[in-house]
Parts: structure tokens; C-alpha cells; sequence
């Protein structure tokens, strides 16, 4: 897959995360999208790298997007527990 269709399937894996995990993030909806897309590289990268399987070269194959989605939600999650509180502080 080509960089674009990484970034792509970052902008969507980090939406089906979001739905994952309700509420409110300290980025907002590009944050979320933007963590969606590093999600996406980091999930293939630790599936290739300590899962032993490469990533494939189809969009459209369920363990790439599975390593995606469970990427982006590691990265939401703990942007979350980093920097989630952030806004309830401001407001006091």
C-alpha cells in the first residue's frame, strides 16, 4: 500500500476508533483523525515488526485494518489518559 492509502485508512480507523471509545478528546475531531493516521502506522509497523506478519499490500485486508483500528485506539487511549483532563483544568 502507498502512503496515501495509509493515510486514508488512518482518517477511517481513527473514526471507527472514536466510535469506539465515545466522549469527549482533548484534539477534538481533527485530533482524533490525526491520531487515527499515526494509529494506522503504528499498528502495522508492531504487527510487522513483534507479531511477525507483514502488513499486506490490499486496502482492503481485514488484519491491516484490524492493526489500524487496534492502533489508533492505543494511541487515543492514551492520549486520553496524557492530556484528557486538560480542558476541565482550563474551565475552572
Amino acid at each position: 500500500m502507498g502512503i496515501i492509502s495509509w493515510i486514508i485508512l488512518g482518517l477511517l480507523a481513527g473514526a471507527i476508533a472514536k466510535v469506539l471509545l465515545p466522549g469527549r478528546d482533548p484534539g477534538g475531531l481533527i485530533g482524533t483523525t490525526l491520531i487515527g493516521v499515526a494509529g494506522a502506522f503504528v499498528g502495522g509497523w508492531l504487527s510487522a515488526r513483534f507479531l511477525d506478519r507483514p502488513v499486506e499490500k490490499q486496502f482492503f485486508d481485514l488484519y491491516t485494518w484490524g492493526a489500524a483500528i487496534a492502533g489508533s485506539l492505543v494511541l487515543l487511549i492514551g492520549y486520553r489518559l496524557l492530556f484528557g483532563n486538560s480542558r476541565d483544568r482550563a474551565r475552572r
